[in-house]
C-alpha cells in the first residue's frame, strides 16, 4: 500500500526549498528595479502555504518509503515542483500557462528548449531563475540516478547501485552522505567554471548563468545568440564543463573520497571521452575539408557542437544543420547519445550503447560455438539476465516514446524533419532540434500548445529513464 503521508511531507519538503530559491530572483528584481518583483513575491507566498499543507498534513511519526512509494515519489516531484515554479513566467508580461510550463519543464529537465526570445534585454531576475531551475534539476537529477534508480532497476541501472561498488561501504556508506559529496562537487564544479567564464570574457551576471547552466547540461542562454554572442576562449571553457557535466559526478566525489586516481579506470568514462574525442575529430577534418577552415577553428567549432549535443546540454554556437546532410544526419544521431550515467546529462547513456555491444559479441561467439557457455562483463561485473531484459524493455520504449511524440508533431501540422527531430531531442533533453523552426537558429515560440505539452512530457519520460514513468501506468502498481 502506497504510503501517501510521507509523500507529502517530502513534496511539501521540496516545495519550501523551491520557494526559498524564488527569493534569490526576487532579489535581482529588487537590486535592478525590475517589474518582476510582484510576480516572484507572490509566486513564492503561494508555494509556500501550500507546502506548510503539505508538511504538516504529511507529517507522520515515521518515515519510511518502499519502492513503489519512490516511484510515484521520483515522478510526481518533478511535475508538481514545475507546476508551481511555473507561476512566475504566468506572471510576467502575460506568457500564457502552456508557454510558461513548457519552458519551466525544459528547465528542470536541464533540456534547454525554449519559448522565449529578446533575451539579450530580458530581466535580469527572469534569466537567473531559468538558470536556477537547470541547475536545481541537475543535482535533483544526479541524486535520483546515484541513490535512487539503482534501486529500481531502471534501464540497466543497477549496474550503478553503490552497494555493490567497491567503494560503498568504506566511503559514501549513506544516501544522506552520498547527497552530500554529490552536492559539495556540484557547487565546486559551478563555481570554477563560473570563473572560467569570467576570465574568458563575459561579466559577472553572464558567467553565473552559464555556469549553472553548463554543469547542469542545460543550455539556456542569456542570449538570443547563444554561446555565438561570447569570445571564443568561452567555447573553450564550455567544452571542458560541459563535458565535465556528462561524467558521473559520483566519482568526483570518491576521488575525493579515497585520495585515488584509480576511480576513474572505468569502462563507461573511457568510452565516453573516446566517443567524444573520436567524433570531434572526425567532424573538424571533414568541416575543415570542405568548409575551407583553419583546423582550429573546425576543431572548436566541432567540438563544441558535438559535446553540447552529445551531454544533451544544447548550447548553441554555430546553425550545424547547414553544413550539409553529413553533419544533419550525424548529429540526429548523436542527440540520442547522451553522456555517463550519474551525470547531469540525459539521452540513452554511453553504458548501454557498451552492454548492448556486450551482449552483441557474446550473441556472435554463441553462433560460432553453440555448445559454449559465455558471459560477458561489464565493469568487471557479470552481465545477468535481468540486466538484459531491464535494457531491451527501456531501449523499446525509449524508441516507443519518441515514435508517438513524432506522431502527434506532425499531426499538429509539423514537417517530418521538426516532427522527428523535436521528439528526439525533447526526450533525449539536447533541447534545439534540427531545421529551420526548432534548429539551433530557432525556437519553440510558434508551435501549436499541443505540440509543447506532448515536447513537455517527452522531456519528463526522457529525463526520468521512461520506466519510472510508465510502471505508474501499469495498473498492478496501484492494486495492492
Amino acid at each position: 500500500m502506497l504510503n501517501f503521508k510521507p509523500l507529502l511531507f517530502i513534496l511539501g519538503l521540496f516545495l519550501s526549498m523551491l520557494t526559498g530559491f524564488m527569493f534569490i530572483p526576487l532579489a535581482f528584481a529588487l537590486v535592478y528595479g525590475e517589474e518582476t518583483v510582484m510576480a516572484f513575491l507572490v509566486s513564492a507566498i503561494f508555494t509556500g502555504v501550500f507546502a506548510s499543507i503539505c508538511v504538516h498534513r504529511g507529517q507522520s511519526g515515521k518515515l519510511h518509503l518502499n519502492i513503489r512509494d519512490m516511484f510515484l515519489l521520483t515522478s510526481l516531484t518533478w511535475v508538481i515542483v514545475s507546476l508551481f515554479a511555473a507561476m512566475p513566467f504566468t506572471l510576467y508580461h502575460g506568457i500564457g500557462y502552456t508557454d510558461a510550463f513548457f519552458e519551466t519543464m525544459s528547465g528542470v529537465t536541464t533540456t534547454g528548449s525554449t519559448v522565449l526570445s529578446g533575451l539579450d534585454n530580458m530581466d535580469h531576475s527572469i534569466l537567473i531563475w531559468r538558470s536556477l531551475l537547470q541547475w536545481l534539476g541537475g543535482i535533483g537529477f544526479i541524486v535520483m540516478a546515484v541513490a535512487i534508480l539503482p534501486f529500481l532497476n531502471v534501464g540497466g541501472m543497477r549496474l550503478f547501485r553503490t552497494e555493490s561498488s567497491d567503494w560503498s561501504d568504506k566511503t559514501i556508506p549513506r544516501t544522506q552522505s552520498l547527497a552530500k559529496y554529490l552536492f559539495l562537487v556540484y557547487v565546486g564544479l559551478t563555481v570554477a567554471c563560473g570563473m572560467a567564464y569570467h576570465w574568458a570574457g563575459m561579466n559577472w551576471f553572464q558567467a553565473i548563468n552559464h555556469a549553472m547552466t553548463t554543469l547542469s547540461t542545460g543550455g539556456y542562454s542569456t542570449s538570443d545568440n547563444s554561446m555565438a554572442a561570447f569570445p571564443e576562449r568561452c567555447h573553450w571553457v564550455g567544452i571542458v564543463f560541459m563535458a565535465a557535466g556528462g561524467l558521473p559526478l559520483l566519482t568526483f566525489a570518491q576521488t575525493i573520497q579515497v585520495r585515488s586516481l584509480r576511480v576513474w579506470n572505468d569502462a563507461q568514462i573511457k568510452g565516453y571521452l573516446l566517443f567524444l574525442l573520436v567524433v570531434s575529430l572526425g567532424l573538424a577534418l571533414w568541416l575543415s575539408d570542405t568548409k575551407h577552415l583553419g583546423f582550429i577553428d573546425a576543431l572548436r567549432l566541432a567540438a563544441f557542437n558535438v559535446v553540447s549535443v552529445v551531454t544533451t546540454t544544447g548550447y548553441g554556437l554555430t546553425d550545424y544543420s547547414q553544413w550539409g546532410a553529413v553533419a544533419v544526419i550525424s548529429f540526429l544521431f548523436l542527440m540520442l547519445v547522451g553522456g555517463c550515467s550519474g551525470s547531469t546529462a540525459g539521452g540513452i547513456k554511453i553504458f548501454r550503447f557498451q552492454i548492448a555491444v556486450a551482449i552483441m559479441r557474446e550473441q556472435l561467439k554463441q553462433q560460432f560455438h553453440p555448445n559454449g557457455i559465455f558471459r560477458e562483463r561489464y565493469n568487471n561485473r557479470p552481465i545477468n539476465e535481468e540486466i538484459v531484459r531491464s535494457l531491451v524493455t527501456f531501449m523499446m520504449l525509449f524508441m516507443l516514446v519518441i515514435v508517438l511524440v513524432t506522431l502527434i508533431l506532425v499531426m499538429c501540422g509539423l514537417d517530418p524533419m521538426t516532427s522527428l527531430s523535436g521528439a528526439i531531442t525533447a526526450v533525449t533533453n539536447v533541447g534545439p532540434g534540427l531545421g529551420p523552426v526548432i534548429g539551433p537558429a530557432g525556437n519553440f515560440e510558434t508551435l501549436p500548445d499541443v505540440a509543447k505539452w506532448a515536447l513537455s512530457i517527452g522531456m519528463l519520460l526522457g529525463r526520468l529513464e521512461i520506466l519510472t514513468v510508465a510502471v505508474l501506468f501499469h495498473p498492478s502498481f496501484w492494486r495492492y
